[in-house]
């Protein structure tokens, strides 16, 4: 601006320098004056709207941006083609625009979230409950023929009452994981070890789904920081997922290895099983809570559809160890891995 104002006090002083001077009177000098003062005024002003219309039309366009971002429109962008002050400001109420516009977002999504949440823990907790007073019903009422009839009333019960129960676990288990509050039980663990105990508890339920069950372990232990029970109950879920979804009769392989990611060491459990493809959206929301594909791919399991946590709770497990749960999937070949870093967290 202090450029503007020399120019126009130049342009002035020249200007009055042409302008003829008439013989030197008294009034005549005051008409002089007059006429400079009034030539220098317009020159002045001349110049100044010349030279500051296109900064005045960008203030106009940023007040005009700033009340449309107001409005509620946070997707709205003001142009910032200039490189000074003015530009950097446009700039900066851009990126306020669009950090309001995710923090929005976030806060939709999270209540949308929490929605499905208490949508899902009603569908799933209703379903086996429904069935539960339904057959309470019947051995109430002695709706029953024979004895038989009468186990089998008392039998489904039971199961579903398991079912209930195993709902209600996860659940608990899910919501203790993901609050500030969840601790770590750490010992010194040989996590290959562990491992082989795992596999050998899940032999008879996987020989009842026709699936059979090889182990890749490495030949010297493993001794890992960790909490066991925790990590057990990671790989239950990965293996009781397997066991749901593999094509059968079918084969889950249970690997453990240590790899080199950048300057760290990790171990990666690996539970791997084929079962029907799923696409891309299916895969990328696997792990989100309560969400289940299509209960087609579980049909003829005797494990039931799940709760939907048992996958979240695996990774909310493996993040607290410092790691996170990983899959690779190709053409319904799935291949879950716990990965866990060797130091100590």
């Amino acid at each position: 601006m202090l450029w503007s104002v020399v120019a126009s006090v130049l342009i002035a002083g020249v200007v009055s320098t042409v302008i003829p001077k008439v013989p030197e009177v008294p009034h005549q000098a005051v008409y002089n004056v007059i006429l400079s003062l009034l030539t220098f005024s317009f020159l002045f002003f001349l110049c100044f709207f010349l030279l500051t219309r296109r900064t005045v039309a960008y203030l106009l366009s940023l007040a005009d941006g700033l009340e449309v971002i107001a409005g509620g429109d946070l997707r709205y962008r003001i142009p910032a083609p200039r490189a000074d002050e003015l530009g950097k400001i446009a700039e900066n109420i851009n990126s306020m625009a669009e950090k309001l516009e995710r923090q929005i977002e976030k806060e939709r999504r999270s209540e949308q979230a929490k929605m499905e949440l208490i949508t899902g823990i009603s569908h799933d907790l209703r379903t086996p409950l429904t069935s539960i007073v339904g057959y309470l019903e019947l051995l109430r009422n002695k709706a029953y023929r024979d004895d038989s009839e009468y186990e089998r009333f008392v039998g489904n019960t039971y199961n579903r009452a398991l079912q209930l129960k195993a709902l209600i676990d996860d659940l608990f288990e899910y919501t203790r994981l993901t609050t500030r509050e969840a601790r770590l039980l750490k010992q010194r663990v040989d996590l290959r070890e562990l491992l082989h105990q795992i596999e050998s508890e899940f032999h008879p339920l996987a020989k009842e789904s026709g699936i059979s069950v090889v182990t890749a372990l490495p030949p010297a232990p493993l001794f890992m920081e960790l909490d066991p029970e925790k990590i057990r109950r990671a790989v239950d879920n990965l293996f009781m997922n397997a066991l749901k979804f593999s094509v059968k009769p079918g084969v889950i392989r249970l690997s453990l290895e240590t790899a080199a990611v950048g300057s760290k060491r990790q171990a990666a459990i690996r539970v791997e099983n084929d079962g029907e493809p799923i696409g891309p959206e299916q895969e990328e929301r696997l792990f989100e809570r309560f969400y289940k594909t299509d209960d087609s791919r579980a049909k003829g399991s005797v494990f039931g559809g799940g709760s939907g946590l048992g996958l979240s709770i695996a990774r909310s497990i493996a993040r607290l160890h410092g790691g996170d749960v990983r899959l690779i999937h190709s053409d319904g070949h799935y291949d879950f891995r716990i990965e866990l870093p060797l130091e100590a967290r």
